[in-house]
């Protein structure tokens, strides 16, 4: 039987939690993905940010943004003990639902692995195959 966990995403902007939220982001794409270190804390300030818990112990970080091309889902990362249990997915549909009502477009930059995650929900890939951070990606918009 399995038992059944609380995943909670809410935006933060307190220090304490952006703190979680960093050393998260940290975990996940410095140690675990060998991203750069200083890559990690662009366009920070005109973000919004998101932390995700499991029964109250933090699991993931996010966050959105408005750049020139429109809104950008931005810094998926969920730890490691926490991955197959639909954080991801509460993070997607939490940030989407954040948005600002009436945006008309709606993009990311998809790790390969994480593909199928956004299109269930209606992201679709647009272009072709590039690697950011030596890490492939797709470009995905959201129809």
């Amino acid at each position: 039987m399995s038992i059944s966990k609380k995943v909670e995403v809410n935006k933060v902007s307190n220090v304490v939690n952006m703190k979680i939220v960093h050393a998260i982001r940290y975990e996940v794409f410095v140690n675990g993905q060998n991203c750069p270190a200083e890559l990690e804390h662009a366009n920070e300030e005109e973000s919004i940010h998101f932390l995700a818990t499991v029964d109250g112990v933090p699991a993931g970080a996010c966050r959105w943004r408005k750049t020139e091309n429109g809104y950008k889902l931005e810094r998926f990362a969920v730890l490691k003990e926490f991955r197959g249990i639909g954080v991801g997915q509460q993070m997607v549909k939490t940030v989407l639902a954040d948005l600002p009502n009436g945006v008309e477009y709606v993009y990311l930059n998809s790790q390969i692995d994480a593909v199928s995650l956004y299109e269930k929900f209606g992201f679709v890939k647009e272009g072709p195959e590039f690697t950011e951070a030596g890490i492939k990606h797709y470009k995905m918009i959201r129809k």
